[in-house]
């Protein structure tokens, strides 16, 4: 049904690559600035590196196949990525916080700061081009943890813009508070990305129904077959990390052979993997005219 899933763990290493970068690239900076807006920058990068790794480890798990234990197999061990990249993220936006208020209270003067803006110009770039390559693969092979890296690694290059241009006008001002508030801002931000990928995670761990664009590619293909006569409820759909699995009662008439019902229910399953090819589909063949066939509409009958 499906063909032999994709090594993906290249990309979790190129993001580790990329983290560990970036990390040394804004600690230069700040050290050379003192900004606590570059600071929060370099902060942020930590993160991306226990996401990284974090999702190295899920992506592994992900990768193994079914087992005894695991008939469904592993696949939803990526939301655990993306979960904690989460949490982490509102670590950081705690700590960057913590760090804005103290400068807001007690400003003091940047040093070289045009050394210090260049160089985190550099680890931005680097860090913008990983995230394009995370995100066409975690789209590609809809793989929640590396589109959530890719997320945050945007998010990280949005966030270092707009502390670049505040450093630098605190640098043409000379308004010290003008960094603190600005490292307040991107804690702000950073915190609302990170409920974000909680938020997307636990939907996934609760068997969330597949988004509303590809229930109705599941609905148009079913109503090909309602106008030849063939009925369908008790339609379920959930996502599991890279896996989509469907499952629906399909009725038709009694007096059908089995070998025709079966016929019928192969290319509505086959239907349905062309329009979601990563599908698993489920179908529960049942006589339309016997009234116990409606009396399993819900999921605990």
């Amino acid at each position: 049904m499906t063909s032999s899933s994709p090594n993906l763990k290249p990309y979790a290493w190129l993001s580790i690559a990329a983290a560990v970068a970036t990390i040394a690239l804004k600690t230069w900076a700040w050290k050379l600035t003192g900004s606590v807006g570059l600071l929060s920058d370099a902060l942020e990068s930590l993160v991306n590196l226990a996401g990284a790794v974090m999702a190295l480890w899920m992506l592994t798990l992900a990768a193994q196949p079914a087992d005894d234990n695991h008939a469904y197999g592993h696949s939803k061990a990526e939301y655990f990525a993306s979960g904690f990249e989460g949490v982490l993220i509102l670590i950081a936006a705690l700590c960057i916080g913590v760090a804005g208020i103290e400068r807001l209270l007690h400003p003091r003067a940047l040093d070289a700061v045009g050394i210090g803006l260049a160089v985190s110009v550099v680890a931005s770039v680097v860090n913008f081009a990983t995230a394009r390559v995370l995100w066409a693969a975690g789209k590609k092979y809809h793989a929640i943890a590396l589109e959530a890296d890719a997320r945050h690694l945007m998010t990280d290059v949005w966030t270092s813009a707009g502390i670049i241009i505040g450093v630098a006008a605190v640098g043409v001002t000379g308004w010290l508070r003008l960094d603190a508030l600005l490292a307040l801002l991107v804690a702000v931000y950073i915190a609302w990305t990170g409920i974000r990928l909680i938020y997307r995670s636990a939907s996934g761990l609760m068997d969330a129904a597949l988004p509303p664009e590809e229930q109705a590619k599941i609905e148009a293909v079913l109503d090909t077959y309602r106008r030849q006569g063939i009925g369908f409820h008790a339609l379920l759909t959930r996502e599991a990390g890279a896996r989509v699995f469907v499952s629906v009662h399909v009725l038709v008439p009694g007096v059908w052979t089995v070998q025709r019902g079966h016929d019928c229910v192969e290319a509505i399953e086959a239907a349905i993997r062309r329009e979601i090819p990563r599908a698993h589909v489920l179908t529960h063949l049942e006589p339309s005219e016997d009234p116990v066939s409606q009396e399993d509409l819900n999921l605990d009958r």
